[in-house]
């Protein structure tokens, strides 16, 4: 807490130094859960707080910048879930054939809508969102080499960041409940170990391609069972060192979007391989209106089958997307995905729209069909933008 402090005042300096600018949100978030809990420890809503500012400065006829944005909640009843983070502390070279980045970062890769399997570079946030979708900052060096042929991104990642999970009061955990403070590492480094990964990517006239790899502590950890300090069973996990080959791409033909991310990963015995593939077909003005329609379909597959660790190895996601194109920016984007092995559903609906010129309302609703936890929830959060 005394180094964010620190980093606070010297960003402060910074912005009087090089006039730079703050952003960002602050937002109210409530959960409710239809089912009762699993556990005693646990509750059937809470509330939250987060609060993410952002600041950005730049100099040297903007070809130098440097962005801080923090990050933190405070949760009602989770106490994993109040948590602090440095999204983003980057500093920026840019040049016209190369671009050089330092400190800490936050990476995407991929193009699909279900998982994003090629998206390595961050750790999950899995205490902020079940979808998988928040991620936490990432310590790295990174180079852009920038030519005719296609972006080069060369990473060095100093500092390995261990997934969030829920605590013993929080929902949308596992049963038995993952214990961090026991998380085992392959590397006798552990968190220390430094990870390497480099990406090609290029446009070739309506295709969009990636190719990388990636060598290092693996962000998705495997788990064990153990018992905790007071005999409980929880789940441990393990940190395994792999090396993942990855390639994604994406085809934008008129209304047409087709896609695909697979990856090969070797370090977690045995090697596998897995695939997200789809499309999405696009209805502009619908009934004379406004209103854009897509329609989203994907399959995901792991070979692993019923010993993968992530649900997703012989699925398929059915999705609806609407964009109202109004001043408000309403859109949503309701689907389902069903497992072909078995009859687990997971229906999801998520929804946004401004009120006014700072306020923005968010709408999620997840079910859950055939699991033998029941975590069905509404969420609602109230973003104040700035």
């Amino acid at each position: 807490m005394q180094k964010l402090y620190f980093l606070i005042v010297l960003l402060l300096s910074l912005n009087t130094a090089h006039a730079g600018e703050w952003s960002g949100f602050a937002s109210l978030e409530s959960r409710y859960f239809y089912d009762d809990a699993s556990s005693p420890l646990q509750s059937d809503s809470n509330s939250s707080f987060a609060f993410q500012p952002e600041y950005r400065t730049e100099w040297d006829k903007g070809y130098q910048s440097l962005t801080f944005t923090p990050f933190a909640r405070l949760d009602s009843q989770d106490a994993k879930r109040s948590h602090v983070d440095i999204r983003e502390l980057l500093w920026i070279k840019a040049e016209k054939n190369w671009e050089l980045r330092a400190g800490i970062g936050k990476v995407f890769w991929g193009v699909t809508e279900s998982q994003h399997l090629v998206d390595i570079i961050n750790q999950t946030d899995l205490v902020e969102n079940s979808n998988g979708e928040d991620k936490l900052g990432q310590p790295m060096i990174n180079v852009s080499l920038i030519r005719n042929w296609g972006i080069i991104d060369l990473f060095v990642l100093p500092g390995f960041r261990e997934r969030t999970f829920p605590g013993a009061e929080g929902r949308l955990r596992s049963n038995p409940r993952v214990d961090t403070s026991q998380a085992v590492y392959e590397s006798s480094r552990e968190e220390k170990h430094i990870d390497l990964a480099a990406r090609w990517s290029k446009t070739i006239g309506d295709w969009d391609v990636g190719l990388s790899h990636f060598y290092g502590t693996s962000r998705e950890p495997a788990f064990s069972p153990g018992e905790d300090n007071a005999s409980n069973p929880v789940l441990i996990p393990h940190y395994e060192l792999i090396n993942q080959t990855g390639i994604d791409i994406q085809a934008t033909l008129e209304s047409w979007l087709w896609k695909l991310e697979a990856i090969h990963r070797s370090g977690q015995n045995p090697s596998f391989n897995a695939l997200t593939a789809g499309l999405e077909y696009s209805f502009y003005g619908i009934y004379e209106t406004d209103t854009d329609l897509g329609i989203v379909a994907e399959y995901l597959y792991d070979n692993r089958d019923e010993t993968a660790p992530t649900p997703f190895q012989n699925d398929i996601l059915i999705a609806l997307r609407f964009a109202l194109n109004d001043i408000q920016s309403t859109d949503a984007l309701i689907g389902t995905i069903i497992d072909l092995d078995n009859d687990t559903v997971l229906y999801t609906a998520e929804a946004s729209r401004r009120l006014g010129e700072s306020w923005k309302l968010n709408l999620e609703i997840r079910a859950f069909q055939s699991v033998p936890i029941k975590d069905d929830h509404i969420l609602l959060d109230l973003a104040y933008y700035f």
